[in-house]
């Protein structure tokens, strides 16, 4: 993704973008509902496999988010972990460490139950660390959105050297 300003903080590294993946629990879903930006904080399930990066969420059948999706399946994602405040002898030299992903892709609502119960079960292992299996019936009863991320940026943010 282009606009990175400091590179020296991009991170290529799929082995670190995967870490990042499996930290962060929250994504920040970034949608827009006619002119007004609309963003909410979601667990996640993921896939990542060279350099490919899939991600399932889920939720209610009904609500905002999907009829928002169903009319601009366009998505920006941002996520982080690792946050570390540090203290500087000045104001600005205050901060926060961390390490981030950013995507922007686009979003499907999965309609097939093996896809859903796929995405289920990447979802609770992203949470978890745990494998769980799921039958027909749990997939009917949630919405599972597919974000097929098109391009993404990693980053770390240290802490300055003292």
């Amino acid at each position: 993704m282009n606009g990175l300003t400091r590179r020296e903080r991009l991170i290529e590294d799929e082995n670190i973008i995967n870490m990042i993946l499996e930290k962060s629990k929250v994504l920040h879903l970034g949608l827009v509902d006619g002119d007004e930006p609309y963003v909410v904080p979601m667990n996640y399930g993921h896939v990542f496999e060279n350099g490919k990066l899939t991600l399932w969420l889920h939720g209610a059948k009904t609500g905002r988010k999907l009829d928002v999706m169903r009319k601009n399946p366009k998505v920006f994602i941002s996520m982080e972990c690792d946050i570390v405040p540090f203290e500087g002898d000045v104001a600005c030299k205050y901060g926060i460490s961390y390490y981030s992903l950013m995507a922007k892709g686009t979003a499907v609502i999965v309609e097939d139950v093996e896809e859903k119960k796929q995405a289920l079960s990447a979802l609770m292992k992203t949470q978890t660390k745990k494998d769980f299996e799921f039958n027909d019936r749990l997939t009917e009863v949630v919405s599972i959105i597919r974000i097929d991320v098109k391009e993404y940026t990693a980053k770390f943010r240290p802490a300055p050297q003292k």
